[in-house]
């Protein structure tokens, strides 16, 4: 078969093919981005559920339209007004099968051949795959413990003019980091100065540990004349509610929403309606509120013990900041008592001691720091990261 050479951009996801090694009996995975399912309000999606049919059926179960289910866009609505996103309406938003289709979507309306867009450095891997697909050179830019350095981004808008931005300012994934408020203003003057789109994607936003929740890019428009029409939001029910549910949203200026829902129609003529329905009846029951609650007390729990597990047993060979929300430590190997600085090569000898994280060198689009990883805390009880934390060292000590 002769196979679109479009394909020859991409490769098969690299933690993806991580995830094969983990069936072996006894390992303990710190590598998957994946929420804990025991977190899940199961009686309240429930509830949702079995309400929807018994109240609305006929439309929960029918074909419906591509933008979205009327009842969830409303709901969204107001999730996001909750959230300080105040001048959202269900008009200004399309419900996409998860944010990831979001990203893609965005791919779809506004890369080309030759294009550039821009990314953190390191970012989402899925989002380094979509966009590459559609044919554009994809270049990182630098971060430290506040996000993407704005001097620098400034620096590349202006030496490769890209079409877009793609950023995750808040807990971001891999690096955990979160976008300072002066910073989050720069980067819209960037966006009007140079007339550049700026991609926010949001999954973790509202997993924060202490404190209160961070502005988004989307809220703190109104202070950044013009912003608005440069700003695309993508949002998800992923982390918070059920993965499983696959819904996520995109906020865009009209003209984007249009095309973006015309590409959808292509794809997969709309989200699923079963699903839509029962995540808007789940909002608009209430619950959310005490469920967030409860997932930040047990994550913030869980990333202490990380943290303090990771200082104990590698000292100053490895390097991290303690996250404050999200999902994961982003941790450099520093090699300062003669130790391995290489990720990939940690990694294979941490599965041999039964235990699993993730390389950093996939996350990066170009130029990957080999000294790099990610941890996952979420799906692991506290004295399981104890134990993984230790058979780690073990492993990284081992002769």
């Amino acid at each position: 078969m002769q196979f679109s050479h479009r394909l020859d951009r991409v490769e098969t996801s690299a933690i993806r093919e991580l995830f094969k090694l983990l069936g072996q009996p006894g390992i303990i995975s710190f590598a998957g981005g994946f929420p804990d399912s025991a977190m899940f309000d199961v009686q309240g999606i429930k509830d949702a559920s079995e309400k929807i049919l018994s109240d609305s059926p006929g439309s929960a179960l029918q074909y419906g339209a591509t933008e979205g289910y009327p009842a969830l866009k409303e709901e969204l609505a107001l999730f996001m007004k909750s959230k300080g996103i105040k001048d959202v309406d269900a008009s200004g938003l399309i419900v996409t099968t998860g944010s990831q289709q979001a990203l893609d979507l965005v791919g779809k309306t506004m890369l080309d051949e030759g294009d550039t867009a821009l990314v953190e450095a390191p970012t989402f891997l899925a989002t380094i795959q979509c966009f590459r697909l559609y044919g554009p050179k994809v270049l990182g830019v630098p971060m430290d413990e506040q996000g993407v350095r704005v001097d620098l981004l400034e620096e590349m808008i202006q030496t490769h003019r890209p079409k877009l931005i793609y950023l995750v300012p808040t807990f971001g994934n891999p690096s955990g980091a979160m976008l300072s408020l002066e910073r989050r203003i720069k980067v819209l003057e960037l966006a009007v100065k140079y007339e550049t789109l700026v991609v926010e994607d949001d999954p973790y936003g509202d997993l924060y540990f202490e404190g209160e929740l961070a502005p988004t890019l989307l809220s703190l428009t109104h202070l950044v004349p013009g912003s608005r029409e440069w700003l695309v939001y993508c949002g998800s029910l992923s982390k918070v509610l059920s993965p499983g549910l696959r819904v996520g949203w995109m906020v865009a200026p009209q003209a984007m929403l249009q095309r973006a829902t015309m590409c959808k129609q292509f794809s997969d003529a709309h989200t699923s309606t079963f699903a839509q329905a029962t995540a808007a009846q789940y909002l608009k029951s209430g619950r959310m509120p005490n469920t967030l609650a409860h997932v930040r007390q047990v994550y913030a729990e869980r990333a202490l013990t990380m943290g303090e597990a990771l200082k104990a047993h590698f000292g100053d060979d490895l390097s991290f900041n303690q996250p404050k929300g999200g999902l994961f430590f982003w941790a450099k190997l520093t090699g300062r008592n003669g130790g391995l600085i290489d990720g990939s090569e940690f990694a294979k000898k941490a599965i041999q001691h039964g235990v699993a994280f993730v390389p950093g060198v996939p996350f990066y689009a170009d130029q990957p720091d080999h000294s790099t990883l990610r941890l996952s805390f979420a799906t692991s009880g506290t004295e399981l990261i104890k134990e993984g934390i230790e058979r780690l060292s073990k492993a990284y000590y081992a002769k």
